[in-house]
Parts: structure tokens; sequence; C-alpha cells
């Protein structure tokens, strides 16, 4: 009986060994694809039996079963994140095990430009590739409706960055995590705020960014245009910058500014009105968001763009126009050079 009970044994150690060799070559093995690129997508939650024939269903030819006890004696089945994936041929079980492990997703990426408005983020977002467009047809006031920010205007209100994401996300997603990144943003920089700040709340500093974001691209000058913006604030001065204009025109600026849209009242229109626009006016950087809460400290109450990218600031009127004229004569006289 010993003997017999020792012989079985020996013949369940051969055939282990046998079924672990088999079970090792055949995860070791190319598996054969439908095409050449295969996108695989798992959801939060899914069993890893069901993500078994979700590789099946996706056009992997694979036996849904044999892959489940593959990943299930693998070890590493608790660790299978969802997401999306792309197999390429040549893609083993055991390739596709540690894909799955590592979350080795296949990442697309879309881009909020640091002055962009929220109708170019959602256009964006529309013209990105792999991205359901669960927000396409809804309105403005809708989406902050349902990204929990009831009557909250967008605008200014989504960070502007480089968001990667996996192939079938909702552009819901994408819009929630540069909303909440900006949420994350203007907090760290109203801590970091000067003690004697006109501003009165955090939203007043990301209004005020976006019209510094708005009025240079010149990183060290938008200290000193925050600080423009301030002086003028303190003493009641109008901000009387153009982008704000601009901005309440809407579709009806049609590249050239006037003089008689400088005296058209509206809601945005900073020449006509005193204190700060209803609503920021862009998308502000992590930059223009600090220079709104630690401008400069300058007398300065005026700025002309010299034509360089950068800006000539001066303390009252009288330096100012003389700014201006200079530089506009200077502006004419290339103007007239290249034209000749």
């Amino acid at each position: 009986m010993n003997k017999f009970l020792k012989q079985l044994m020996g013949m369940g150690v051969v055939v282990l060994g046998l079924a672990i060799g088999t079970i090792t070559l055949w995860a070791a093995q190319p598996l054969a694809l439908k095409s050449s690129v295969v996108d695989l997508s798992i959801e939060p939650g899914t069993s890893v039996r069901s993500i078994s024939q979700l590789v099946a269903n996706a056009g992997v030819n694979v036996s849904p079963t044999v892959l489940y006890y593959f990943l299930k004696l693998s070890g590493q089945s608790r660790q299978l994140r969802a997401g999306s994936y792309e197999l390429i041929h040549p893609v083993s079980p055991w390739d596709l095990l540690q894909k799955l492990a590592r979350g080795d997703e296949n990442l697309k990426a879309v881009t909020l430009i640091e002055g962009w408005t929220f109708k170019q983020w959602r256009q964006a977002l529309n013209q990105s590739e792999f991205i359901k467009h669960d927000t396409k047809n809804m309105s403005d006031t809708d989406i902050m409706a349902l990204l929990g920010h009831q009557d909250v205007p967008p605008e200014g209100r989504f960070y502007p960055d480089t968001y990667t994401y996996g192939k079938g996300i909702s552009d819901k997603e994408l819009l929630r995590r540069s909303l909440k990144a900006m949420d994350q943003k203007l907090s760290d920089a109203w801590r970091q705020k000067d003690a004697n700040l006109v501003l009165k709340d955090p939203d007043d500093a990301l209004i005020l960014a976006s019209l510094i974001e708005k009025e240079t691209g010149k990183a060290s000058d938008r200290v000193f245009i925050s600080s423009v913006f301030h002086n003028r604030l303190k003493i009641g001065m109008p901000l009387q910058t153009d982008p704000t204009v601009i901005y309440g025109m809407g579709e009806a600026f049609d590249g050239n500014l006037r003089r008689v849209d400088l005296h058209t009242d509206h809601s945005w229109n900073t020449y006509t009105r005193k204190g700060m626009p209803p609503t920021p006016i862009a998308m502000p950087g992590k930059q223009s968001l600090m220079a709104a809460v630690q401008p400069a400290n300058s007398k300065s109450l005026y700025f002309v763009a010299r034509g360089d990218g950068s800006s000539q600031f001066s303390d009252n009127l009288e330096d100012h126009n003389a700014a201006v004229q200079r530089f506009i004569l200077k502006k004419n006289k290339t103007s007239s050079s290249q034209n000749n």
C-alpha cells in the first residue's frame, strides 16, 4: 500500500511538472491576434474571469477559460488594473499579464494652452481622438452643474496643462481633472498672497491672473503688470485693459479694436467700468496666478508694449504718453522699412 502511494505521488509530481512546463511554454508563445493591433478596454471592478473574456472578445485567439486559470495561478490576478490597452503582435500570455499588472496603458494626450478660453478647451476636447464626447452637446452651464459647480461660470476654472488619458475616457473626466487642478493651484497661490493685497478672495485672484495672462507672454513682466492693476484698483482707477473689451465683444470682434469699442459699455469693458470684470477672460497658468497675488513693489500705473514682447512701465501719464509716442513711432518706422 505504501509503495502504491509513493508511486501515485511520484506520478502526480511528474504530471504537475509536465503541466507547469506546458503552461510555461504556452505562456511564452505569441498569441494570435485578429489584427496587428488590438484595442482592449477594461473598466474598474472587472473580474478576472470577465477580463479573460474581454481579451478574447477584443480579437485575441485564446481560450477565455485557459487564460482565466493562467491569470489566477500566476499570483498576480489581484494586481490587474483597469485601463485602455493596445496589444501589438507579438504578445504572449506572459506579456499580457505583465502589461495588465503594470497598468501599461496606451496613453494619448491633450493640451490646454495658457490663455485659452473655455470655448477653445472644449473645441480641443471635441477634436481629440479616442475620447467619448459625453458633453459635446451640453451647454457651459450644464457642464459646470455636472462637475458640481452649479451657477459658477466656467471661464478660467480649468488649469492649462497636458493631460494624458487612455482610449475611451469621457471628456467629462478630463474636464473634472483640469477643474480640480485649477482649484488646487488657485488655493496654493492664495495661501502665498501678499499681506496687503487689494484682492478680497481667490475668485478675484483668478480674474486678475487671467488679465495678466492675456496682457503678456513675458514671464518677467507679469509681476509688474500685476502691480499696475493693483495700483489702479487702490485709487479707484479703471483697469483699462484691452483683452477684457475683446473678450466681452465675443464673436463681434473682427481682429481690430477700435476707439468706439473702448467706449461701448458692457460687463467686461474695463474702460467704462471700474473694478474687476465679472469673470476671468481666459485660463491663467501658474506664473500668472502667482503674479496676481504677489505683485511687484512699484508705483507704476501705465504700461505699453515695446514691440519685442516686453512692456514699458510708467508712474505717471506724462511719461506714459512719451513712451507710447516713442514705441509707436518705432513700430511705424519698422513697418515702413519692411514695406519698402
